[in-house]
């Protein structure tokens, strides 16, 4: 009798075991990555579709009540079945959600939890889902293996979308150095076309945003007869953003965007002209050039859309056209989709330059990139806190591979981290839960990226730095800058100054900007002060621990002053413990490059990967801090 019920047992368990495979492998083919280049046929916004005027567009959002802050915290803060490992991840998470929900002056605080409380939800089932299937195929997807963010977006013969819409999906948004190239001529009555980028909408009834809205009106429109180009923005919660046009009415407006010009005309003698005065032997019909539109009706053009630093730029048959500065909440790597459409037949669409991470598997030198565990036994001199976004993976994989490889990092004496915040798309979110796992020097924001909001990750290194390690000194940093350990080391025991102590490139008697046009605009509300106190560049300051851990207790407190201007805020909350009483000690250092590189630097700021890479060989080549263009 026992034999049979330990048989029927075993017999249960195995059908059991067959429908749990056969339930879950289903969903997992379900769930698989559609291909980037299928075509979306959705409709689009009416409002966006219509000839002439836009209209204004009535914001639904504000009459509904969004989730409360309790809720919000509950479900971040909600227990999930994670190792050990993943829960490392997450420190900083459970240290920072109560009071990133709860920040004053950033009033973008709680729309970026409320995103991320969506992100998040999706991300832990999506990996709930891959643990369940596992058992059954005995390895990671097939979804997971392949990697989901690729390098480019092609698609050659885009003239079958004869009905002048074109979308082609950009799963893990752009980043610096990233690029669409469009071939094409205009055609049609009019000739008008139009290039969006758009972000991902935050529910299927709502409207995405438009990150950049590229307008080549070629007869002109009620404002002007010519050709004009006219670029904005539109989001849901603001409607349409102040236009930039080109040619533009007012010669003052056309400001620089990375050194180049918002507007660029591009003038050509014209031969009938040049051989007409000449007859006329008028020299100053001759001198006389006449404005050339790159774009013209029935003849091919090349335009090339790149993401640089500051803005989009915008290049035709090879030569600058315009630039479009980035605007508040709307940067390139919440790009989701391209669309473009209007009187332009399309022959091609390249999207190049994409964000992409690289699969572990494929990583020859994983062993070298994993990041060390904290020591226990000893202290940590210095821990270094990186910022970086979601698809930034290939700049994390360059820090990675050259200054976390000095002997302080890998020998546990110096700790780094990365602090990132979480992404609209699941796609980015999934390969940097991956990444996490990875590497494990990753500490998720228990919030969406914005650009406004960095200063709540210099409020979670110091949180981190105060609760997680046993640092005497706290750096700063961000994932394009070279930082050269040792020197920094160097100099912070030469300086001998262990408290109240911050250094870096110091400003001091900084006054706000107060233009409104600009990055970094800052009210009389805000900053009522003629005057900032001493603050340290961001690009790589360090404090003593005494200031992280009196920022953190601000942070616990709930009283921390936020700041857009995270390393003015830092100044700020130095300067205001200072007045309490501190010895506060500023040292400062011009060898933190804060515009790029020069030789002797301690910290090299806008470096692209393959630079970072560069200025690693040198160091190991000459022992010497040259640049690469030396």
């Amino acid at each position: 009798m026992k034999k049979l019920s330990g048989g029927f047992i075993l017999v249960s368990i195995f059908v059991l075991l067959l429908l749990r495979c056969g339930m879950v492998e289903n969903p997992l083919a379900e769930k698989s990555l559609p291909s980037p280049f299928s075509r979306n046929v959705s409709g689009y916004p009416r409002w966006v579709a219509a000839r002439g005027d836009f209209p204004s567009v009535h914001n639904p959002r504000n009459g509904i009540d969004m989730a409360s802050t309790g809720s919000l915290i509950s479900k971040l803060s909600s227990p999930r079945n994670l190792s050990f490992e993943e829960q490392l991840s997450l420190n900083t998470w459970r240290l920072m959600v109560h009071f990133v929900s709860h920040s004053k002056g950033l009033p973008q605080a709680v729309d970026a939890v409320n995103e991320a409380v969506t992100a998040w939800e999706n991300l832990m089932m999506s990996f709930d889902d891959e643990k369940l299937a596992r058992p059954c195929n005995g390895s990671k997807s097939k979804r997971l293996k392949e990697g989901q963010c690729p390098y480019f977006a092609l698609r050659m013969n885009a003239s079958e979308f004869s009905d002048g819409d074109f979308r082609l999906k950009v799963p893990c948004g752009m980043v610096q150095g990233s690029s669409l190239t469009v071939i094409g001529s205009p055609d049609g009555i009019l000739g008008n076309f139009r290039i969006d980028l758009l972000g991902a909408a935050l529910s299927a009834e709502e409207d995405p945003p438009i990150i950049l809205h590229y307008n080549v009106r070629l007869n002109g429109d009620k404002i002007t007869d010519g050709p004009v180009i006219v670029q904005n923005t539109w989001t849901l919660a603001h409607d349409w953003g102040p236009e930039e046009r080109c040619p533009s009415q007012y010669s003052e407006n056309n400001k620089k965007v990375d050194e180049l010009e918002q507007c660029s005309e591009v003038k050509v003698r014209n031969d009938s002209l040049i051989f007409a005065a000449k007859l006329s032997s008028s020299e100053e019909e001759i001198a006389e050039p006449r404005r050339h539109f790159p774009f013209r009706q029935g003849y091919l053009a090349i335009a090339t859309l790149r993401i640089g630093a500051e803005g989009f730029h915008m290049s035709v048959n090879g030569k600058h056209l315009t630039s479009f500065a980035f605007r508040e909440n709307l940067e390139p790597w919440l790009v989701n989709e391209a669309r473009i459409w209007g009187d332009l037949k399309l022959l091609s669409v390249l999207g190049s330059g994409l964000p992409t991470s690289e699969y572990s598997e494929h990583v020859t030198d994983l062993g070298l990139l994993k990041s060390a565990p904290l020591p226990i036994l000893r202290g940590v001199n210095l821990f270094i806190g990186v910022f970086s976004t979601a698809n930034n993976f290939k700049r994390r994989m360059s820090v990675r591979r050259t200054w976390m490889q000095y002997h302080a990092v890998r020998s546990g004496n110096v700790a780094v981290r990365f602090f990132v915040g979480l992404h609209k798309s699941q796609l980015v979110n999934e390969e940097l839960w991956n990444e996490a796992r990875t590497y494990g020097d990753i500490q998720l924001m228990p919030f969406v990226d914005y650009y406004r909001l960095i200063t709540l990750k210099t409020a979670a290194i110091c949180t981190y730095a105060a609760n997680v390690t046993s640092a005497k000194y706290v750096m700063k940093t961000d994932d394009d800058a070279f930082v050269r350990v040792d020197e920094v080391l160097s100099t912070l025991n030469s300086t001998n100054v262990t408290h109240g102590l911050l250094y870096g490139r110091i400003n001091y008697n900084d006054k706000p900007n107060r233009d409104p046009n600009s990055k970094w605009y800052i009210s009389q509300e805000e900053w009522p002060g003629e005057a900032y106190p001493p603050w340290a560049h961001g690009p790589g300051y360090v404090v003593s621990r005494d200031i992280a851990k009196a920022v953190y207790k601000q942070v616990k407190r709930g009283s921390l002053k936020m700041f857009q201007l995270e390393d003015v805020a830092m100044g700020i909350w130095t300067d205001d413990m200072k007045k309490r009483g501190m010895d506060v000690k500023y040292v400062s250092d011009d060898r933190v490059q804060i515009e790029g590189c020069e030789a002797g630097y301690v910290v090299a700021h806008y470096q692209q990967p393959r630079e970072m890479l560069c200025l690693w060989q040198k160091l190991e080549n000459t022992n010497q801090a040259t640049c690469c263009t030396e």
